[in-house]
């Protein structure tokens, strides 16, 4: 019995890193804006995404479907990539080994498998990450923390059509959900770990 929890324990991950919408079409009105916004949150997001990897923490990337319903990963990353948010999709393009999970709305939970997948892999805590920080960002965390996840949104890797819509967010995310809201490079991964592990370890016990 021992050996089958600490086996079954190695294949958990107790973080997870939520792109969420970055390979998007852009194909709205205020683009530009979000565009413009968007800028300052690519280097933070680029780095964050290769110092969680390296620890072994999942990449989940969380897009919309844009309303087309036969779309599939594939087809939403090439329609992108022809449009003039391209550049996101280049220096954020999914690697081989994320998740890619698509969305109708705007969280990232509703009408999903995202739950069963975070389930599957025993995640506790979760990093998002994207655009609209006021938007989908905002959905998503909330339904996490109605999902009693721990919630951590680097303030520098998302991005809103404005800086004020995003900081009134970020408020929004601090003190009604209770997430953790800080610059990226000051995320400690391990230790994010370490708290999420023993969170998982302590439910799996109990379970």
């Amino acid at each position: 019995m021992k050996h089958s929890f600490h086996r079954e324990l190695a294949d958990k991950h107790s973080v997870a890193l939520l792109i969420i919408d970055v390979i998007n079409t852009m194909a709205f009105k205020e683009k530009d804006l979000l565009l413009k916004e968007a800028e300052r949150m690519i280097q933070p997001l680029v780095e964050l995404k290769e110092r969680v990897k390296e620890k072994g923490v999942p990449v989940i990337y969380v897009n919309d479907n844009y309303g087309a319903w036969q779309s599939d990963l594939n087809h939403i990353i090439k329609q992108a990539e022809q449009g003039p948010g391209s550049w996101l999709v280049e220096a954020l393009h999914p690697q081989e080994d994320d998740y890619f999970v698509v969305k109708p709305k705007h969280s990232g939970f509703f009408s999903t498998p995202l739950a069963t997948l975070l389930n599957h892999l025993g995640v506790t805590t979760l990093i998002l990450t994207g655009v609209a920080g006021n938007i989908c960002v905002l959905f998503t965390a909330n339904d996490a923390y109605m999902r009693d996840y721990d919630v951590v949104v680097p303030e520098d890797c998302c991005a809103s059509n404005t800086k004020e819509d995003n900081d009134y967010a970020l408020r929004l995310m601090k003190n009604i959900l209770g997430a953790t809201i800080n610059p990226a490079h000051t995320l400690d991964i391990d230790a994010l770990i370490e708290k999420a592990s023993q969170r998982m370890k302590r439910a799996l016990y109990e379970g």
